[in-house]
């Protein structure tokens, strides 16, 4: 016998593995209804007993078994399935997590393997901070981690109540249905302080009733959130060495710098709010805002990109509209709000040239601390070129080190010159300090002299205040541009003095190969393109050979180019015809071979493709 009652009108509560939600549709020529969670399945076997003919849509609030072990049942029904955007490759690619994670000396605490056992297709996810209709019902998706990463809380008015369905973020007034679950890295807290700041934003939504994913309906909102928020702060400053106020995080993210620059001190990677006199507001990087800490995992589910400071851009700075967000760089720390913030608030992304590349296609390139999904620029930059946004010169200037696809943004605020350099130095305006900690890694494509060019142009600008990605600014005398020149000399110094090879980079590149990554189907032929850049002092010929999986073809057998000589920058490129195997098959490999002036310096690069059925 399945247990179910009406908890609303027009709301039917199914008691499974979870709660499960029916919301009747109660407009069209049959009574249809969507279904918030799924369980097992029980839901499809008492629909004739409710009189409800079918089920339009099945809309997850968060990624767990309980949640969703039915899936299967749904989708065998034709039931389209809708879920939150941060966890929809633990339902549609669930297998790489089961197929990638760590089990052995395990310090991840995420309870991503209590995911279903195999991925189902999924309709699309559900649009957070938008109103969209499903099955003849209107669903607001509101981001409320906590529980997990991605958890959602869809909000429908049912018969003149405000309903929150809100998955795991509450149990009972006060109580949660699992503390485990929050416990996202070993020692840390982010999830329980997420839960803190998910109570606050769902309270300022003013729902008149919650509906849990366990538990009973909760007719005083207000309170029951009010109450789980006050003992969840609690919990967060008893794992802490002093109290963490999260309401002011919500209350004042924003620090001002000068009267119409502010600083964003609640986000991952610091983020700049550059104010007009009209109401418009201009964004300088956007990643992780309001960040509780890092979970473990680098994958989708343990990335939340989400709006939570822009209430308070509104209420305290009279912000009308978040017109343009700029990209220092790519990396996903930086960028992942972009296209959230263009969904949900019309922000255009202005993006320099060449990081706007990178972007536009990730993975094509082989670098580190790329977003998921492209990000195209709605304005490409052009580096050394000045665009005007609300009577505000902004100069873009190209800025390699911290990584080769980088910009500094130059600009004039309050009387005060600026330059935002993204993550190029570390330690500015730490009180006392003797040097910069220069910040580049290797696989972002550093280059020796880099920051003896970054140190020119810091000199040739002359600002008075460098803010950086995710360091205090720094107000800017001579003392301190003299010590980025010394320091740039010395580490092109250190390079020269190192390296075996006159000519070689730091970064080890002799050659790239692109696509880094890529999918095809079976027998689909595909366009490489292999750059080089010799080593030698001297100019050379360049031998490239494309090697390639058995049974695949590949054209030309070798290309043979000139390459310049003394290293450096002075890359070329030729390219190759590859026709994929006719087998599906996942991460299949290519490697350049290459050998300059006829000594071989063996595959230099590689890419990988996964071969897969329309």
């Amino acid at each position: 016998m399945v247990i179910h009652d009406e908890v609303a009108p027009g709301v039917h509560r199914v008691q499974d593995t979870c709660n499960v939600y029916l919301i009747e549709n109660g407009t069209g020529p049959e009574r249809t209804a969507i279904a918030i969670d799924f369980g097992s399945g029980l839901a499809l076997e008492i629909l004739d007993e409710l009189g409800i003919t079918r089920i339009t849509d099945v809309l997850m609030t968060h990624h767990h078994r309980d949640q969703g072990q039915g899936l299967p049942r749904a989708v065998a029904a034709g039931i389209p399935v809708w879920v939150p955007p941060v966890e929809q490759d633990l339902f549609a690619h669930v297998d790489e997590m089961w197929a990638t994670r760590t089990l052995v000396n395990d310090y991840n605490l995420r309870q991503d393997r209590f995911s279903i056992l195999d991925p189902i297709p999924i309709a699309g996810t559900a649009p957070e901070y938008r109103t969209q209709d499903f099955g003849g019902v209107a669903v607001t998706t509101v981001p409320t981690p906590g529980h997990t990463m991605g958890s959602v809380t869809y909000l429908v008015d049912c018969a003149g109540t405000r309903v929150a369905f809100t998955g795991d973020l509450i149990f009972a007034p006060g109580k949660v249905w699992s503390l485990a679950a929050t416990q996202w890295s070993y020692t840390e807290n982010e999830g329980p302080a997420m839960t803190v700041l998910s109570c606050l934003l769902l309270g300022a939504e003013n729902p008149q009733l919650l509906l849990p994913s366990h538990g009973e309906p909760m007719a005083d909102a207000a309170s029951a959130l009010t109450l789980l928020g006050e003992r969840m702060q609690a919990y967060v400053d008893s794992r802490r060495p002093s109290p963490w106020d999260l309401a002011e995080m919500l209350d004042d993210p924003f620090v001002p710098i000068t009267e119409h620059l502010l600083l964003n001190w609640t986000a991952n990677s610091c983020s700049y709010v550059l104010l007009s006199r009209t109401g418009e507001a201009l964004l300088i990087d956007y990643g992780y805002d309001m960040s509780t800490g890092w979970p473990a995992g680098t994958d989708r589910a343990s990335r939340r990109p989400w709006l939570a400071s822009l209430p308070a851009l509104r209420r305290r700075y009279g912000v009308t509209r978040i017109e343009v967000v700029l990209g220092t760089h790519y990396h996903d720390d930086h960028v992942a709000g972009f296209n959230l913030l263009r969904d949900v608030e019309g922000t255009e992304v202005w993006l320099p040239d060449h990081v706007a590349d990178i972007m536009e296609s990730p993975m094509r390139t082989d670098l580190p601390c790329q977003w998921f999904d492209p990000i195209p620029a709605d304005r490409r930059l052009e580096l050394g070129g000045t665009v005007e946004w609300r009577g505000i010169a902004i100069t873009t200037h190209d800025l390699p080190g911290h990584t080769l696809y980088a910009a500094a943004f130059e600009f004039e605020v309050d009387g005060v010159r600026v330059l935002a350099t993204g993550d190029q130095q570390t330690g500015l305006g730490v009180p006392g300090v003797e040097r910069e900690i220069l910040n580049y890694q290797y696989r972002n494509r550093f280059r020796r002299d880099d920051y003896i060019a970054s140190a020119a142009l810091y000199r040739r600008v002359a600002p008075g205040l460098m803010i950086s990605g995710h360091w205090r600014g720094r107000w800017v005398d001579d003392a301190y541009l003299t010590m980025l020149e010394e320091e740039g000399r010395e580490l092109a110094e250190l390079h020269r003095d190192l390296l075996p090879l006159e000519g070689a980079s730091p970064d080890g590149g002799i050659a790239s190969l692109e696509p880094f990554f890529t999918q095809a189907r079976p027998g689909e032929r595909l366009r490489y393109t292999v750059r080089v850049r010799s080593p030698l002092r001297e100019a050379s010929v360049a031998h490239v050979t494309l090697e390639a999986p058995d049974g695949w073809l590949v054209e030309p057998a070798v290309a043979a180019i000139d390459a310049p000589g003394g290293g450096g920058d002075a890359w070329t490129e030729c390219s190759f015809d590859v026709v994929a195997g006719e087998r599906p098959a996942r991460r299949q490999r290519l490697a350049a071979d290459v050998a300059f002036n006829g000594r071989p310096f063996g595959q230099q690069a590689e890419a990988l493709i996964d071969v897969v059925n329309d």
